[in-house]
């Protein structure tokens, strides 16, 4: 199955309605539109307890007062609720209704059929989390000296203690954060204590940036701590996943992940990782390396989660043409793997909210990016799509020294139920190809390709195209979905 997800952000969403709405003013009719769009899961992005130290951070960091500006021009203070990855406790936050209004609202889900994915961040808590004070031992501890040779990571607190922020190691540390010390057996056991928790209250976890926790990783980045001397730091995804799913066998675990770390978390035990390499190629407009990377092997392929934007990224409708949002749509969501789709991506946004806030500015619809989504998901949603054997087709030139078969990407989707042939001209100039169909059973008499975006009509003699394969003259960006029929 290729499960669809869909992202949401409740603090943006229930400020819309009214200040004070919970979790429990979600109404009905949302959870409906998910399911009549085929949606199977949704992601509550950030509903933890974001304690007053976040807040502040958040509220008095020039640098992120400009973008919430810029975000919001009539920006109030109590438009900054914090970072949600700045947690205080894995407590539902008492503004969105507490633990008893997530019960509620994922009953509701279950009745629409929709499983709840919420978020779990190991790498790091916020400056008020309770082991600040109670357990300094389950934080990365510096000295002066690394503090003196780089702020921008370690930081003295309030009690004059020394902490690492939590880091990305390419980057400064993240400055509303304190770095969870893994060295320290003792917070490992706490974090899986904490991971079964969550458990308890969702169907599947979505586990925020997974790779720093891989042993060569956080022992680079942390080489000059204090905590990693003399120290080997065992795996700790194998172990969390298993205990997790001794209690709950179904129980879903997707990783943010890069660099180049998706098949070794899939390895470790996660059922589903991000695939911000697709994401990379479709804006670069690549389609010989997008082909490239979906020849990988089905069951690789089949973990993968493919994304046009999320909130860590900018909005698509910003950074692509209508033409070619469809083609990257196509592309991704047609594609093997869980299709995931951000809250405002299906009407066209464009304003990407920083997650601090809890308000987002108006916007209009933009229709043509609506009609794009309004034809897609229903063949996206289909049995053949979510339930049918994948194949990525092969093409050949058209004619002697016309290489623009090269730009083609085509898939091939099979089900009892019937066959899509997917085909995507993927560059900015016309292109020819003969797509090379597998040899079926089907594959007999007088063949009809019935487009199910442009409901263009392709009638062709199934000899010809076992011989030479499917003729395709396309424009730029041109995509087909083709159903197949005897004519």
């Amino acid at each position: 199955m290729n499960p669809s997800l869909y992202q949401f952000n409740p603090r943006t969403y229930l400020s819309s309605l009214r200040r004070d709405a919970t979790l429990d003013d979600i109404p009905d009719s949302l959870l409906s539109w998910l399911a009549t769009k085929g949606f199977d899961w949704l992601w509550l992005l950030g509903v933890w307890t974001i304690g007053p130290a976040s807040q502040s951070i958040s509220r008095s960091n020039l640098s992120w007062r400009r973008e919430f500006a810029e975000t919001l021009p009539d920006i109030r203070d109590t438009d900054i609720c914090g970072s949600p990855f700045a947690l205080q406790s894995y407590a539902v936050d008492a503004r969105l209704g507490g633990d008893a209004a997530l019960a509620r609202l994922r009953a509701r889900l279950s009745q629409h059929g929709i499983k709840l994915l919420l978020d779990f961040v190991p790498n790091h808590v916020g400056f008020d989390h309770d082991w600040v004070q109670e357990r300094p031992d389950f934080l990365m501890k510096g000295t002066e000296e690394l503090l003196t040779a780089n702020p921008l990571v370690w930081t003295r607190i309030a009690s004059g203690q020394i902490f690492a922020h939590g880091r990305d190691p390419n980057f400064p540390g993240w400055c509303d954060t304190l770095q969870l010390n893994y060295f320290n057996p003792e917070l490992r056991d706490i974090m899986v204590k904490e991971l079964t928790g969550i458990a308890s209250r969702c169907d599947g976890v979505r586990c925020d940036m997974a790779m720093l926790l891989e042993p060569e990783v956080f022992t680079r980045t942390w080489a000059t701590a204090p905590a990693s001397k003399g120290q080997d730091l065992p795996l700790f995804w194998p172990g969390a996943i298993k205990t997790v799913r001794s209690m709950n066998p179904s129980f879903v675990f997707m990783a943010e992940v890069y660099w180049d770390y998706e098949f070794k978390l899939q390895e470790h035990g996660f059922d589903y990782t991000y695939d911000k390499t697709l994401y990379d190629r479709v804006l670069h407009r690549d389609a010989a390396h997008l082909r490239g990377h979906l020849i990988a092997p089905p069951g690789y392929q089949r973990k993968m989660v493919r994304f046009l934007e999320n909130h860590d990224e900018h909005r698509i409708a910003t950074k692509l043409s209508i033409a070619e949002h469809r083609a990257a749509a196509v592309v991704s969501y047609l594609s093997p793997g869980v299709r995931f789709f951000h809250d405002g991506q299906l009407s066209g946004k464009r304003i990407r909210v920083p997650v601090h806030l809890s308000r987002a500015p108006q916007e209009k619809h933009t229709p043509e990016i609506l009609e794009v989504y309004d034809t897609l998901l229903p063949i996206i949603q289909s049995p053949i799509a979510k339930h049918g054997t994948w194949s990525l087709l092969d093409t050949r030139p058209a004619w002697a020294g016309n290489r623009t078969n090269e730009n083609f990407i085509c898939y091939l989707l099979e089900h009892p139920l019937g066959a899509l042939l997917v085909t995507i001209n993927y560059a900015s100039y016309r292109g020819q190809c003969f797509v090379r169909v597998p040899d079926r059973l089907w594959l007999e008499g007088t063949i009809e390709f019935h487009d199910q975006l442009s409901h263009e009509r392709l009638v062709r003699n199934a000899s010809d195209i076992r011989e030479r394969g499917l003729f395709l003259d396309c424009s730029e960006w041109q995509t087909h979905i083709f159903t197949i029929e005897h004519a």
